[in-house]
């Protein structure tokens, strides 16, 4: 293994290259032409087997070992999002209003990189490598659905996944059995009252007090319905209602999104959120739609895994703390693999306070200390090898 970490080592320029090649071009989720085939290119150069174009514009790559063995999955996702660049980074996005503002550029080239050593050692590896670099992960239904159709998880036995994360300091990994990231729902409330005059509000039904009423009452799920031992978001993120100043609008919409790790907890939000609506626009005159769509669903990692991705982290660097971190209210499509398959998904920090990294994801000067590539690389190494050889030795150690 410190053979691999050494190369890997040698190799960080060439990470550093790629992520801000793939920084400065970037391309918006289910628009993916240049990226997707600058990948498989890379990885057909190393002798990967490749199977392009999974379930739209997935890359899957095949790393089989010179020894037989079980298989193991690794996931970057390589989309963009549309937000203007303000980084001012001599690599920054050429393309107008879109940015890799999460990291997925720098998520792409350590899977990359990472695939070169492993290549190099692959007659040493005892089983199969499976490359899965995923298209559209910041837009639901996200490309995980569609990669799973089209058989990316075949004969895997486990996968691993991290998230380059601004928020944690560099040399940190976070990891958490269970619940590590929440359901992400979005939903879409429109409010039909009855237009009129602003000098006769008695004439019309006011959509704009009926809606307004309705996102006070939405506030009131998490702190007074659902059990406070649970954890539960709800938030109207977007109102959009009226015209001119002397016009009572005869319609409003509420946007927003909705959070939660257990499904019990999202039905249940779902429910009241029909019951207070219904109840306000019935008492005020008015009529509603709404139109409520499931995310993806919560992150959850498999127990074991996680307990043995610790063994392996914790081997990565002397200087690297590896610790269980609290669950993240964002949402992420990685959810998809862990249902078919068992895994975990950790975090690697990647904030710099001394270098002004400090923006979080999503945001137009969001970046992340590069180093942070070679730590997720080499967690990702540790983690596919130790599960290899753990499960030989299992294999060995049944009785005939």
């Amino acid at each position: 293994m410190n053979q691999l970490f050494s190369r890997l080592e040698e190799l960080f320029p060439e990470m550093v290259e790629l992520r801000r090649m793939f920084h400065a071009e970037p391309e918006l989720s289910f628009q993916e032409v240049n990226t997707p085939n600058y990948i498989a290119d890379y990885l057909e150069r190393l002798g990967v087997e490749v199977k392009r174009n999974v379930g739209g514009r997935g890359v899957v790559g095949y790393i089989r070992g010179g020894k037989p063995g079980k298989t193991v999955a690794l996931r970057a996702d390589f989309d963009a999002l549309p937000i203007q660049e303000e980084t001012g980074l001599p690599f920054a996005s050429n393309v107008q209003g879109v940015m890799h503002a999460c990291g997925h550029d720098g998520h792409t080239a350590t899977l990359l990189v990472l695939a070169k050593v492993l290549m190099e050692y692959r007659e040493q590896i005892e089983g199969t490598v499976v490359l899965i670099h995923q298209f559209a992960e910041e837009l639901a239904p996200g490309g995980a659905i569609e990669m799973i159709k089209a058989g990316c998880l075949d004969g895997v036995d486990v996968i691993f996944g991290t998230h380059l994360w601004s928020t944690m300091p560099l040399g940190h990994i976070g990891y958490r059995q269970g619940p590590i990231m929440a359901a992400a729902d979005k939903f879409e409330l429109t409010i039909r009252g009855r237009g009129g005059h602003g000098a006769s509000p008695h004439e019309t039904v006011d959509s704009i007090t009926v809606a307004s009423s309705v996102v006070s009452q939405l506030q009131q799920i998490v702190s007074r319905n659902v059990d406070p031992l649970k954890s539960a978001v709800v938030t109207v993120g977007s109102f959009h209602a009226g015209g001119p100043f002397n016009v009572i609008a005869d319609s409003a919409t509420l946007v927003g999104t909705v959070r939660t790790f257990d499904s019990s907890v999202q039905d249940f939000i779902i429910e009241r959120m029909e019951q207070i609506t219904n109840g306000i626009c019935l008492a005020m005159g008015a009529d509603y739609e709404l139109d409520y769509k499931k995310g993806y669903p919560a992150v959850v990692n498999d127990v074991t895994e996680t307990e043995q991705f610790i063994d392996a982290a914790i081997q990565v660097q002397d200087d690297v703390i590896v610790h269980q971190m609290e669950p993240v209210m964002g949402g992420e499509d990685f959810a998809y693999y862990l249902q078919h398959v068992p895994g975990t998904f950790f975090f690697t920090g990647a904030g710099n306070e001394n270098e002004g990294i400090v923006y979080p994801h999503h945001h137009p000067k969001f970046d992340f200390d590069e180093k942070a590539m070679l730590i997720a690389a080499k967690c990702l190494a540790s983690s596919a090898i130790q599960f290899l050889n753990r499960k030989q030795i299992n294999k060995q150690e049944q009785p005939s």
